[in-house]
């Protein structure tokens, strides 16, 4: 790829506006459309509270174009990303919509976290321009995309897009077999099945998982990947360790029962106020609020 390329986004919500935002603070002309009319009357405003809490280039939202009609938005992009509700037949027939619209050499693009990629862009005409980008919330903070091919995906669509997202100042991971949830929620979900089941059987409470990841192998995650860190004790003690340890741990193909309990009682977490465990407005506003911190400390030391 070589110079700008004109950026459609379809969905203007959480994901939307900060992808929109990504792209125009790398030069790029982006339109945005949404069926919901107050999400799009507000994402130019949203980008720019960003921009600006962020120290960025606040003129980047003139590169941002809202656009009512989803056909004027899609017609002369170079890529399309679909960043909707996680409702596959809404997926699927954004799609097709947008397939009748779009140039031929158009590269289309689902953001999801844990769809099938392949189910998503079955029905299409053209099925190797079609793929899926994982973006991470907040998309303006977290580096990672995934991008993700299906069979059908041609190396040339690959190609373009894990370009496109370095050059707007991303880390594309390829993800080279569509499977559910890609790499990072597999990796993710794993760690959180173990810690529900810790305190299902009474190991230890919530409270407790949390603080030993934190201040554990938490504090060098983000400089020693598992595999590394596998490499760094050495693979023979690795494998003494898995002999010991993973029969011991939870291997359910499903949900735990204990978090089956918890939603079937309205235990939904922040949103009413307990989950594995209780949170007053106060503490929630103080976690959201540290997250934040840590992600744009994260960014400026990337730097």
């Amino acid at each position: 790829m070589t110079g700008k390329a004109r950026i459609a986004i379809i969905g203007s919500g959480l994901m939307g506006h900060g992808i929109a935002q990504v792209f125009a603070l790398a030069g790029h002309d982006v339109t945005i459309t949404d069926s919901h009319t107050p999400n799009l009357d507000t994402v130019k405003q949203r980008i720019a509270t960003n921009l600006r809490d962020l120290g960025d280039d606040e003129k980047a939202v003139e590169r941002v174009r809202p656009v009512a009609d989803m056909a004027a938005c899609v017609r002369d992009a170079d890529f399309v990303v679909e960043a909707v509700l996680e409702d596959m037949p809404l997926k699927q027939k954004i799609f097709g919509e947008i397939e009748k619209h779009v140039r031929s050499d158009t590269i289309l693009a689902s953001n999801t976290s844990v769809m099938p990629i392949t189910e998503i862009m079955k029905g299409l005409r053209d099925r190797s321009r079609a793929l899926g980008t994982h973006w991470w919330n907040p998309p303006f903070l977290v580096p990672l995309v995934e991008v993700i091919g299906t069979e059908w995906t041609s190396q040339a669509a690959i190609d373009f897009t894990m370009k496109l997202h370095a050059d707007a100042g991303k880390m594309p991971a390829h993800v080279k077999k569509d499977v559910p949830g890609f790499i990072g929620n597999r990796l993710q979900h794993a760690l959180w099945r173990e810690a529900v089941s810790l305190v299902e059987n009474g190991i230890c409470d919530a409270e407790t998982v949390d603080k030993v990841i934190k201040a554990a192998f938490g504090r060098r995650i983000a400089v020693l990947g598992p595999l590394e860190n596998a490499d760094l004790v050495g693979t023979d003690l690795t494998l003494a360790i898995h002999k010991t340890v993973l029969p011991a741990i939870d291997h359910r193909p499903g949900p735990s029962p204990y978090l089956e309990r918890l939603v079937a009682e309205g235990k939904l977490g922040f949103k009413s106020g307990e989950g594995f465990r209780k949170w007053s407005p106060g503490e929630q506003a103080a976690l959201r609020a540290k997250v934040l911190q840590h992600l744009k400390k994260a960014r400026e030391n990337d730097k």
